[in-house]
Order: C-alpha cells, then sequence, then structure tokens
C-alpha cells in the first residue's frame, strides 16, 4: 500500500513482527532482506484504511513470511487486562514507538509502529507473495547480535526478546484477537 500521509512531519501507522521459531534446538528469530534498506529486519508493513492493527499483521505476515496467523502464537505479558465488554481488544505490543523513514522515502515523513512477537514450532504454510523479499535468515540470538547487515534496533530488540520476553511472557492463539 502506499503512503497514506506523505507531507512533513505526517505519520503513518504500521505493524511489525518477530517471528521466533521453537522446534530448533535453541530459539531462532526469522529475517528478511528489506528491498529498500538492503538490511535484515523483522516483518511489517502499512496498516491500510480499511484495517485494524491486528488484520494489518495478519496480511503483512502471510505476503512477507508465508505464515497463516494461525500458525503463530503470539507473546503476551502474564498480567494485562484480557476482556474489556463491547471492545475488540488487541494484542500488547513489544514496542509502539515512531522512527523516520525520509532516507528511504519519496517524502519526508513518519513511520509509527506497534511491533509483535510471535513464536511457531514449524515452517511457513505458503510461500512468501511474489514481489516480496525472498531472502530470509533464521538466526539465533548471537548470530543476531554479530550479524553485519541485521538492523541495529532488530538487533537490540531481539536481545531483550531473547532475555526477557521468551520466559515470561504467554504464548496466546491468534485467533483470541481475530474478529
Amino acid at each position: 500500500m502506499p503512503h497514506i500521509h506523505t507531507n512533513p512531519g505526517e505519520h503513518d501507522h504500521t505493524v511489525s513482527a518477530y517471528i521466533i521459531r521453537l522446534d530448533f534446538d535453541e530459539p531462532k528469530m526469522i529475517l528478511h532482506l528489506h528491498k529498500k534498506v538492503h538490511v535484515y529486519l523483522n516483518f511489517g508493513g502499512h496498516i491500510e484504511i480499511n484495517e485494524n492493527p491486528w488484520q494489518a499483521i495478519e496480511h503483512e505476515i502471510l505476503e512477507e513470511s508465508g505464515y497463516n496467523i494461525n500458525q503463530l502464537k503470539v507473546l503476551q505479558p502474564k498480567n494485562r487486562i484480557k476482556k474489556l465488554t463491547g471492545n475488540l481488544l488487541h494484542p500488547i505490543p513489544l514496542t509502539y514507538g515512531t522512527h523516520d523513514i525520509s532516507e528511504i522515502a519519496e517524502s519526508k515523513h513518519l513511520h509509527t509502529d506497534s511491533s509483535f512477537v510471535f513464536v511457531t514450532n514449524e515452517p511457513p504454510g505458503h510461500k512468501i507473495s511474489a514481489g516480496e523479499s525472498q531472502d530470509i535468515i533464521i538466526l539465533n540470538k548471537d548470530e543476531i547480535a554479530s550479524h553485519d547487515n541485521v538492523g541495529l534496533f532488530v538487533k537490540e530488540a531481539s536481545e531483550y526478546i531473547f532475555k526477557e520476553v521468551l520466559p515470561n511472557w504467554e504464548q496466546v492463539d491468534t485467533a483470541e484477537f481475530t474478529d
């Protein structure tokens, strides 16, 4: 989807996913080579006008990684609000932050991103969509930290994910958040 906001100082809302495979001898994160910045990053993209954040993460994961959302569990803090009457609750993101994409976009604007952590015990059920990066790597925490072409924020987030999130957050069925 093209950017909705293209003027200086405007924000596009995006979602992103860290996907961790647990079916190896140790947890490993799946990353792809971003087509514009040419570094390995987590999966993600824009929330389209007719989508909520969870719908966007579902389609971005499928397009960029080949995973159906039902192949994954989303990691969530154990202590959280699990139900609010009259509300469809979305998962709590690992991070919710803003970054400047001026260096890779035609216009000077910002992305405000909700980033989620998923785990799985299986390979993706589908092929990566045409037009998406086919360059995928699967790395453990030490390989991510020492890799020359993994984005710095991915290195920082993955350190926290492997150390704090994996052992302390609970795996939640993604169907809980699908409307």
